[in-house]
């Protein structure tokens, strides 16, 4: 049997992740991370949903300076339309982390997932606050990793080092998977230093690419959140396209790891669309296909039915020639030019990862969306989520 990978975190941070009894099941469900510097840079990127939970209009708030102290993450509810109530539950859930850690409640970045509509259980909130700054540690990741699963059969754990550096990031999600961001939370942590302006923008730049370009099932939570931190602590300078590498190498990870985890899911599958006019096309037609139901049905049957292809490609805005548009599925060009091409029992999709690759030959811009099936499990396990 294999033993568990650890992952250390990067020097000037400590982590924990303990049970607070928000889930009924006794399951970690409050994590706390801490960034103790020697600087605190911090920034976020956040779901494009218009109906946002209290966390993320408080974390909007308090990235406004780039100042990021302590990230407090539950997993036990959403405390997403609970109103000024909840935003107030928000807002006392970060004064506690500061005064406890005796720093500015404006540094302190709230994150939360689960059920809408419900406001969260402050006392037992209050008390983990208290146990999870006890159990902070440098060795706290893995618990921090655990705390922060809802429908995730396991933790989401990723770390790179470069040139002295240690980056480590963290993140959960496996139903409303479709980032803008996921119901997904995630930090990122580093004890490098960079350009913090650049940083900032290459941090939005790689969360467009790797975790934006995941769409499980179409659906975008009101509560995504990823966040970016750096201590400093390591003192070794890192420029512009190696923090774009080392971001983009642990983000990809991640990434991969909610689509292979995805709830209900028995295929990941992987669209490819290449020659197309533009990136944003390419983005439009593999989303496009991502979320149709009758072409993600085919392929949990697998059915290399590639007319469901084009006709989901075909409800785009992207500029094309529909009749010089070329499909292959696992490697067997199925489409040729918009006709039949190679037989279609000579797929096979037995396995659990699909490429889907669609040629326009119009252009040369390309990009790659992944999803999953669509099965009678995902039905199942969404159909009673809050009973």
């Amino acid at each position: 049997m294999n033993e568990p990978v650890i992952h250390a975190l990067p020097k000037g941070f400590r982590a924990s992740g303990i049970s607070a009894k928000i889930k009924s099941s006794g399951a970690k469900d409050l994590a706390l991370i801490v960034n103790d510097g020697p600087t605190c840079f911090g920034t976020a990127t956040f779901t494009s949903n218009q109906v946002v939970a209290a966390p993320v209009t408080w974390s909007h708030q308090i990235i406004r300076d780039r100042q990021v102290r302590a990230v407090l993450l539950n997993s036990g509810g959403a405390n997403a339309c609970t109103g000024p109530e909840g935003f107030a539950d928000t807002h006392r859930s970060a004064e506690l982390v500061a005064q406890a850690l005796r720093i500015s409640s404006s540094d302190v970045g709230i994150c939360s997932t689960g059920l809408i509509g419900i406001r969260l259980p402050m006392e037992k909130i209050e008390a983990g606050i208290t146990e999870a700054i006890d159990s902070l540690s440098s060795s706290g990741l893995h618990d921090a990793a655990q705390a922060i699963m809802t429908t995730d059969s396991k933790p989401k754990i990723s770390s790179h080092q470069f040139n002295g550096t240690t980056t480590v990031g963290i993140a959960k999600g496996a139903g409303m998977l479709a980032p803008s961001l996921a119901t997904m939370l995630s930090v990122i942590m580093t004890d490098a230093t960079f350009d913090e302006n650049l940083a900032a923008e290459i941090f939005h730049e790689v969360c467009e690419k790797t975790f934006n370009r995941i769409d499980s099932d179409g659906c975008t939570s009101t509560n995504d959140t990823v966040f970016f931190l750096s201590s400093g602590a390591s003192d070794v300078f890192l420029d512009s396209e190696q923090i774009r590498q080392v971001l983009t190498d642990l983000c990809s990870d991640l990434a991969g790891q909610l689509i292979a985890d995805a709830e209900g899911h028995t295929k990941v599958i992987s669209i490819k669309t290449i020659n197309a006019k533009s990136e944003r096309d390419a983005v439009e037609i593999g989303r496009a296909c991502a979320r149709n139901n009758l072409l993600k049905c085919a392929l949990h049957g697998e059915d290399p039915n590639w007319g469901r292809v084009l006709a989901a490609l075909g409800t785009t805005n992207a500029v094309m020639d529909p009749q010089r548009i070329d499909v292959s599925l696992n490697g067997v060009m199925v489409c040729r030019d918009s006709a039949p091409g190679e037989p279609r029992e000579s797929v096979n999709l037995k396995g659990e990862k699909i490429e889907i690759v669609i040629d326009l030959k119009i252009g040369n811009s390309t990009a790659t969306i992944q999803t999953n099936d669509l099965s009678a499990m995902y039905v199942h396990e969404n159909s009673a989520y809050a009973t």
